[in-house]
Formats: C-alpha cells, sequence, structure tokens
C-alpha cells in the first residue's frame, strides 16, 4: 500500500486531498499543527492523524522521525499548509507581514522537504505535490483576460511564486523523484473569505492526480486541471 502525507489537512482543499487518497488506496498520514485537529479530522476519514508545524523545526523533525519508524519510507508527499491573510492595500504591507507568509509558504516547504527527502528516496518512486497558485503565475498575471491579472495580493503571490521555482529546484536536484507544483483553481476552502469558484473536491482532483504520477510522468512542472500551465 502506497504511504502518503499531506500537511495543512485537517481542513478545506488539504482534508479533501487527504479524503481522495485514502479513497484512492493510500495509507495516510494526516498533518496538521494543532494535534486535537488532526486527530478530530484523521478521525473522520479513518486514517492517521500527524502532528507537524511546518514553521517548527522540532515538530517536523519529530514527524519525520515518527514515519520513519512505523513505515520506514515514505511515497507522496502533499505540501499544502499554506498561510493566506486577508488581502490588505499594497502600501500596508509591512516586512512582518511577509515574513510570516514567506516562513509557511516557503521556508516550512524547505523544512518539511529537508525532513521527509531520505524517506521520499527510499521509496523508490517518491512524489511530491507542491500546492501552487495561479496568483503566482507570472503568464497568467500578465493575461489580462484571467483573474489573476486583477488581483493586487502581497506577499501571498510572491510567495507562491518563491514556491514554482523552489520546486523547479528540487527536481533538478533529484531526478529520481517526481516533483510538481499544482495549482488547483480558485477553490472555496476555509483559509479566508475570498469567494471561491468551484467546490474543494474539483480543486483537489489535479493534485491527486499528481500525487498519484509514476517515474514515466513530468517532473519540475506546473500543473493545472488541464496538464501543463504557464509559469
Amino acid at each position: 500500500m502506497p504511504i502518503a502525507l499531506v500537511t495543512g489537512a485537517n481542513r478545506g482543499l488539504g482534508f479533501e486531498t487527504a479524503r481522495q487518497l485514502a479513497a484512492a488506496g493510500f495509507d495516510l498520514y494526516l498533518a496538521a499543527r494543532d494535534e486535537g485537529k488532526a486527530v478530530a479530522a484523521a478521525a473522520e476519514l479513518g486514517v492517521r492523524p500527524l502532528v507537524l508545524d511546518v514553521t517548527d523545526d522540532d515538530s517536523v523533525a519529530a514527524a519525520a522521525a515518527l514515519v520513519e519508524r512505523e513505515q520506514g519510507r515514505l511515497d507522496v508527499l502533499v505540501n499544502n499548509a499554506a498561510l493566506r491573510p486577508e488581502p490588505r492595500p499594497a502600501a500596508e504591507v509591512t516586512a512582518i507581514d511577509a515574513g510570516k507568509v514567506f516562513g509557511a509558504n516557503v521556508v516550512g516547504v524547505v523544512r518539511v522537504m529537508h525532513a521527509f527527502l531520505p524517506l521520499l528516496e527510499k521509496s523508490g518512486s517518491g512524489v511530491v505535490v507542491n500546492v501552487g497558485s495561479g496568483t503566482g503565475s507570472f503568464g497568467r498575471v500578465h493575461d489580462p483576460s484571467r483573474l489573476e491579472s486583477r488581483l493586487v495580493e502581497i506577499p501571498y503571490t510572491a510567495s507562491k511564486a518563491a514556491l514554482s521555482m523552489l520546486t523547479v529546484q528540487y527536481a533538478k536536484a533529484f531526478p529520481g523523484l517526481r516533483i510538481n507544483a499544482v495549482d488547483p483553481g480558485p477553490t472555496a476552502t476555509g483559509m479566508n473569505s475570498l469567494p471561491g469558484v468551484q467546490p474543494v473536491e474539483v480543486g483537489a482532483a489535479p493534485i491527486v492526480r499528481a500525487a498519484r504520477f509514476t517515474p514515466a510522468d513530468v517532473t519540475g512542472s506546473f500543473l493545472d486541471a488541464t496538464g501543463v500551465s504557464p509559469w
């Protein structure tokens, strides 16, 4: 049975991704920074709870050590945990604001990758899905026909652009793994008050598809529901 881990999975897109992967036959770790929320959400799906705070070195290290003890490998890692604060006027965004968002959305992914890469390499066909966003796509924000071109959302959008480059760099460094970024599209979640235009079931689908990639599939790409998407 393949082993998967989804970060930030106690609600919204992460929870639905975990649900779909579990339904597809994965032995799944549902990770959240709050133990009570992790346990409750995992119990609802009948999967394994895991306490993992992407902003905390000790928490991530402990989570990786637990998976290593219990499984000895990890086949799929979905880096879903992210911080998206309510949009503010650009002139009001502070360095502290940016530090919090980048700390979770960019540094947090590096922290998780560092801890779990040894287990992914032991898989023999390890897969990483970084949950990106069209708001971080240079191609889309310069396309006046796209919703993303009309948004000004600092620093979330910049963090997702940085996540795309992390994806490419890790894919180059670890060619034996399938490492891709996936844009779920504008999705109704509990992360903030922005309106979603599709339910979480639809948004999770391309994430789950990429999580099931084999060594024959692409790596170092930016994907959405229709396939390869512009960076």
